[in-house]
């Protein structure tokens, strides 16, 4: 089984506090897309929202990033088409609150995808080279297949993400996809 992992698609990350800005908007359509067709076929989709506590000055991201992802705040929501899609098909999805770069970083994320039979995951979302790398290397490090759709993911270093594309495929197996086509090393 398979499952989709949207990583941090929210208005912050898009336009908002910590923009990825316009490479964002422009995989809007591809993200949603994946989305539906994932719920559709039954396969799990798991929104992994990044959270944060307003005024915690502990958080190691504090000294890297303005405040972001403020728990209460619209910049939470997800992004445009992906919110409607998660609102039609929301007891098909898992809504998972996350604190650091990685998705499966102190959360159940491993533990429920074991309890859904799940060993391929299909990786979408923002930054490519921060929280989509980090959560790909501990898939990896767990033994999950990995597959990163490159017209899914987007980041506001271009070089960083062309890295990313990279490390993915030659160090980590991972195939990448683009259009559902592979992408050629």
């Amino acid at each position: 089984m398979k499952a989709l992992i949207v990583i941090d698609y929210t208005i912050d990350f898009v336009v908002g506090k910590l923009p990825c800005g316009q490479p964002a908007i422009d995989i809007e359509d591809r993200i949603a897309e994946l989305a539906e067709s994932f719920a559709a076929q039954g396969d799990w989709v798991v929104m992994a929202v990044d959270l944060h506590e307003a005024g915690d000055t502990l958080h190691p991201e504090h000294k890297l990033f303005p405040p972001h992802n403020i728990r209460g705040t619209d910049g939470r929501n997800l992004y445009g088409k992906l919110d409607d899609v998660y609102r039609r098909n929301r007891d098909a999805m898992y809504w998972m609150d996350k604190t650091r770069y990685s998705a499966f970083c102190g959360t159940d994320l491993e533990l429920k995808l074991r309890e859904q039979g799940i060993r391929e995951l299909h990786l979408v979302g923002v930054c490519t080279d921060i929280c989509v790398l980090h959560t790909a290397v501990d898939a990896y490090n767990k033994g999950f297949g990995i597959v990163v759709h490159t017209d899914a993911v987007a980041t506001f270093n271009p070089p960083g993400h062309d890295w990313a594309l990279g490390h993915f495929q030659g160090s980590l197996g991972a195939t990448l996809l683009s259009g559902g086509q592979p992408v050629p090393d």
